[in-house]
């Protein structure tokens, strides 16, 4: 029986990584093993491990997070200057989801969806 699914990103720099989950989403730390970080937000967990040569330009890493109160997430972000994928910003989507994205400083695309 399969009961949750945790994904697993890449991140060059843990601090940069802390500083944008922590402090701007408002995620907080489970654990920090050196090379290999652990946040949770609600429900949400997500782990990181170090990849210092990644090129973020080549990065592909994507989560997509389900949510309630879609509107008040995105404008808590945008009243705390957390910057929009340019092509991402809240919109209504064919397929039943209102959705918007973000990239972290790594450049693995973070979208968050709530049905409609």
């Amino acid at each position: 029986m399969l009961t949750a699914i945790i994904p697993k990103l890449p991140m060059r720099d843990k601090a940069a990584t802390k500083a944008f989950y922590i402090d701007q989403l408002g995620f907080s730390e489970i654990a920090d093993y050196g090379d290999y970080l652990l946040i949770r937000k609600d429900q949400i967990e997500i782990h990181f491990f170090l990849f210092a040569a990644l090129d973020p330009s080549q990065n592909y890493g994507q989560v997509y997070i389900r949510t309630k109160h879609i509107t008040d997430l995105y404008q808590g972000l945008l009243d705390r200057k957390v910057p929009i994928h340019p092509n991402g910003h809240l919109e209504t989507k064919p397929w039943g989801q209102q959705e918007f994205a973000l990239l972290d400083p790594d450049s693995n695309l973070l979208t968050f969806g709530q049905d409609i």
